[in-house]
């Protein structure tokens, strides 16, 4: 399998509602990745921060450091500002062997307040695009010469969530700016993750795999429910388990010679969904497609 697959912590604790798993502890969570197959995990509210601290830990659970979130604000401050924002989280990840950081721009943004519907999420005009491309561009450039790749994650209830937002996005932007592609925020969002892998398969940086369950979705979207209230009504799944073709997202991504993670990231209650059984279901139904699709 010429590929590397990976976990998001979120399986296990949230870090959006940190009530979701907070009794569950760091080792737990590591040993019971690597028991279900894993490789790799990405960054929770549990890890520390601390390379000489962090990269033993992982370590001794046989672990690489995939990526962990970063939360930008580039639409509220400048390039300068936003590089010495990132400074330790940067430095943290690249210490760590990590080839891309998860991007995010929050400013506005309402997916982690449980109160708002997610009609209430932000827009841009066209001219927030273009500034806001040029500082991600300009941003990104400094990233890349600094050993990370910026990984732009659309996210329901921020200003990146649709499908144009992402082309938006990627018209703004040069090829330094790559693309996280998450298969289950584009579904909620109602666009088509094999349709945008196809698209942008050659900018793609980071792939994040989780599934969506239908009848939830259309319960959610019908409520114009909050995205935390979607997520304890169970709207996430691990792949395999829900409505995402797998095969057919896949598929140009490994055409287009990607040799990245693929990332099993589908925050779900703990209580309701037991982490290790998720854990597993989401591995082999990813390495059985990788093994066949990424050689």
């Amino acid at each position: 399998m010429n590929i590397r697959i990976g976990i998001n912590p979120l399986t296990w604790t949230n870090d959006d509602l940190p009530s979701l798993g907070a009794e569950t502890s760091l080792e737990t969570c590591l040993r019971e990745a690597r028991e279900a197959g894993y490789t790799g995990i990405e960054l929770g509210n549990k890890f520390p921060r601390v390379a000489a601290q962090l990269g033993p830990i992982l370590q001794a659970h046989d672990l690489q450091l995939v990526s962990g979130w970063y939360s930008a604000r580039l639409l509220e401050r400048d390039v300068d500002a936003e590089w010495d924002a990132m400074s330790a989280h940067f430095e943290l990840l690249h210490a760590l062997g990590c080839e891309v950081m998860v991007f995010a721009e929050v400013s506005r943004c309402t997916h982690g307040d449980q109160r708002a519907p997610l009609s209430q999420r932000p827009h841009l005009t066209k001219g927030d695009w273009q500034r806001f491309g040029e500082r991600m561009t300009r941003l990104a450039e400094k990233m890349r010469s600094a050993g990370l790749r910026l990984a732009y994650h659309h996210h329901m209830g921020t200003v990146v969530q649709s499908a144009a937002d992402i082309d938006n996005l990627m018209q703004a932007t040069g090829d330094a700016v790559g693309l996280l592609l998450d298969t289950g925020h584009l579904t909620y969002a109602g666009g088509d993750p094999a349709q945008m892998a196809g698209r942008y398969a050659a900018r793609i940086a980071h792939v994040h795999c989780k599934d969506v369950r239908r009848p939830v979705l259309e319960r959610a979207r019908n409520e114009d429910t909050s995205f935390l209230n979607a997520v304890l009504d169970g709207v996430f799944t691990v792949p395999g388990d829900g409505m995402v073709d797998y095969r057919s997202v896949l598929q140009p991504v490994a055409r287009s010679g990607y040799r990245g993670w693929l990332v099993v990231e589908a925050e779900q209650d703990p209580a309701v969904a037991t982490p290790i059984v998720y854990a597993k279901m989401g591995y082999q139904h990813l390495s059985r497609l990788a093994t066949e699709l990424f050689v």
